[in-house]
């Protein structure tokens, strides 16, 4: 009994031993910001840049065109939403600068969403584990990736809320649940890869709720917004994917994926190939697709070998594997991270796998980085301290970590999945399968599985 009392405290220890590691980045994060005028690398090296996303989103849902001559690759609800928590009047004819000073009531807003946001998280984490709730819910709520989002005014913030309720334990209703999800997905439109995660759990009646929900809140925004059917939508993610946007040279400044690295360490007079040298660029072009195609062969195969014993894995972790899989093979910008956070903080400090994903996540939440080239110093405007300032780039550490980090839950969960269902499967024989159909619930007649796993060792700790 002492001897898991001590585990028990030396876990917690080293867990508010991140969580504090987190802490003092932020801390750094504000005095380097409050003393020098700007938001430092690897915030994105347009000092004068800052809320970009919201306003640009905002211009085009006061105004015709964002499907037309914007391209937008997502569905209308983001344009609904913009046009009803802004100032009209600040959108007529005005440029982006101008609107960003004028509609003080779309700042508020965003900083509200980002509030409410903490809030949520804290109750979330709470309802799941007391002890390690106050280190992940704030972990959660200052790291690098959501601070990055907060700064670009993304609406990944209104998103996230809606994945919080939807994904998490605070909601009772299902239909609640459902609209919630589909307010996500209908804001991101690649968290559809969540949804469909769920039925390897044969979860059918909740994906079906769903569907029918995203189908809603569509014809709703599209109604509001007066544009973007699907079509628009797939036409303009096809010719996003056909331009090598995703790959482009400013996405190296702070990358989800390995994509962007990898297209300027393809350009043969790039400054960093200069810096690492042709031996490690060499590695680099080999190691960088290796380690993504591993990852998601891993996911794809611990998703799949679900199927065979899914009660023996919760569903939350199957809402990591569909995000997972869809930031692993796309850039989708690190600001969509802490969407993947949020379900690997659910995992419970239990198991060398757990345990690995959790402080690899971590690590990715402290906000900051490490440069490895001398700055080089640019003067230029910015919006945060309002005066012009003299802003230092470098390569960092980052730009070369980052994504391999980002992939080493995937790797410690799927192993940890694969592990759970064949241990299961040995310990209960093959007979117990269950079958394609069952649970299905348009199909009337069809006998549901009785058999319930003893299996507890996927299932989140409770208080």
């Amino acid at each position: 009994m002492n001897t898991r009392l001590n585990r028990f405290k030396w876990s917690l220890f080293f867990e508010y031993a991140l969580a504090t590691a987190v802490l003092v980045g932020a801390l750094r994060l504000a005095v380097l910001t409050w003393v020098n005028g700007y938001f430092p690398q690897p915030f994105f090296f347009d000092t004068d840049d800052t809320w970009r996303d919201w306003f640009s989103t905002a211009i085009w849902a006061h105004e015709d065109g964002a499907y037309d001559s914007w391209l937008s690759i997502y569905p209308p609800l983001s344009f609904a939403f913009l046009k009803f928590v802004g100032l009209p009047s600040c959108y007529e004819y005005a440029p982006m600068a101008t609107v960003r000073d004028c509609d003080w009531v779309g700042v508020v807003v965003m900083h509200a969403i980002y509030a409410i946001n903490i809030l949520l998280t804290a109750l979330t984490f709470m309802k799941i584990d007391r002890a390690t709730a106050l280190a992940r819910s704030l972990t959660l709520s200052i790291c690098m990736p959501m601070l990055f989002g907060l700064e670009r005014g993304n609406l990944i913030l209104l998103c996230f809320t809606f994945v919080v309720l939807g994904f998490g334990p605070l909601l009772a209703s299902a239909r609640l649940r459902w609209l919630c999800v589909a307010l996500a997905v209908n804001l991101k439109v690649y968290l559809i890869a969540c949804v469909a995660s769920q039925l390897l759990r044969r979860r059918w009646l909740w994906v079906e709720g769903v569907i029918i929900a995203i189908i809603g809140v569509w014809l709703v925004s599209f109604v509001i917004y007066g544009a973007g059917t699907p079509l628009d939508v797939y036409r303009n993610i096809s010719n996003w994917a056909g331009g090598s946007t995703p790959s482009s040279i400013l996405d190296i400044w702070y990358p989800n994926t390995y994509l962007p690295l990898r297209f300027v360490l393809g350009e043969s007079n790039a400054p960093v190939n200069v810096i690492l040298g042709s031996r490690v660029v060499n590695f680099a072009l080999v190691f960088m697709p290796l380690t993504t195609h591993l990852a998601q062969v891993s996911i794809v195969f611990a998703a799949a070998i679900t199927w065979l014993r899914p009660e023996v894995v919760p569903p939350y972790r199957l809402a990591f594997f569909g995000a997972a899989l869809a930031m692993v093979t796309s850039e989708t910008s690190t600001y969509t991270q802490p969407i993947v956070f949020f379900f690997v903080l659910m995992e419970p400090w239990r198991g060398w796998e757990r345990i690995a994903a959790l402080v690899a996540t971590y690590i990715l939440c402290i906000p900051g980085d490490i440069m490895i080239s001398g700055p080089t110093r640019v003067q230029s405007f910015s919006f945060i301290g309002n005066r012009f300032v003299l802003a230092e780039y470098a390569v960092s550490l980052g730009m070369i970590l980052r994504p391999f980090l980002f992939m080493l839950p995937a790797y410690f969960l799927s192993f940890l999945t694969i592990k759970d269902v064949w241990l299961d499967i040995r310990r209960q024989g093959w007979a117990t399968r269950p079958r394609f159909f069952s649970d299905f619930p348009l199909l009337p007649g069809v006998a549901k599985p009785s058999r319930i796993s003893t299996s507890q060792s996927s299932e989140p700790r409770k208080s």
